[in-house]
């Protein structure tokens, strides 16, 4: 009798572990359909807003027909259905360096980079970017813990049971490692380097030999020390 009752702890016990290690993975993959579902609502809002830049962009610099076609063509492939987060981190990317392009067009228009219209739209895709790389990294974090649950033991063995495999990672090498400063304004001038000061004589007190101050005489060869023999 004493045997059978161990028999049912220890069977009782190891189906509590395979519900906590099934519900874990379960969970697990649900959480990452979640966070990829977040950044897919940002892309979206990503294309709108490309959309309406490309044409209040044409109402300036129509003739940059290349520049603005290419924009076209990258958006409709990222927007493509049915893609998974490794195709969409590519095509977002091809999107990301055609916007590159946009702004250096831009540059040559000041009265484009003066509408409201455009200034607004383009602080909301900052937002709008600096989100998606926000959401990106917590994907990421989710889809690495999903994985690792997925290839080792003894989660690995109920993996297969319970209908999950190892997710896709989200790298957006052209999102962020070369993500547009959509920043069309004026350029101001520029500021010495850091650690740089201004140049001698150029009006600043801090460029003065110590002891020297405006007006007093500089020393020369004659007035050093005689030798001493």
């Amino acid at each position: 009798m004493t045997a059978v009752i161990v028999i049912v702890v220890i069977l009782v016990v190891l189906g509590l572990v395979f519900a906590g290690l099934y519900n874990g993975l379960v969970k697990l993959r649900n959480v990452v359909q979640e966070s990829w579902a977040q950044i897919d609502v940002e892309l979206k809002r990503r294309h709108d807003l490309i959309d309406n830049l490309v044409e209040t962009v044409k109402g300036y610099a129509s003739h940059e027909r290349g520049t603005l076609d290419e924009v076209t063509r990258a958006r409709a492939a990222a927007m493509a259905p049915g893609q998974g987060p490794a195709e969409a981190a590519q095509t977002e990317g091809a999107l990301t360096r055609a916007l590159v392009n946009l702004q250096s067009v831009t540059e040559a228009y000041p009265d484009l980079k003066a509408n409201q219209n455009f200034m607004a739209l383009q602080g909301e895709l900052t937002g709008t970017e600096d989100r998606i790389a926000s959401a990106r990294r917590y994907y990421n974090a989710n889809v690495r813990a999903l994985n690792t649950k997925v290839e080792t033991l003894p989660t690995n063995m109920i993996a297969g049971m319970a209908g999950v495999t190892k997710a896709e990672y989200f790298e957006t090498e052209g999102l962020e490692r070369q993500a547009p400063q959509v920043s069309f304004g004026t350029n101001g001038p520029s500021n010495p380097a850091v650690g740089q000061g201004p140049a001698y004589g150029q009006g600043s007190t801090g460029s003065l030999p110590p002891g020297q101050t405006y007006g007093s005489a500089q020393p020369g060869p004659q007035d050093a020390p005689p030798p001493q023999g």
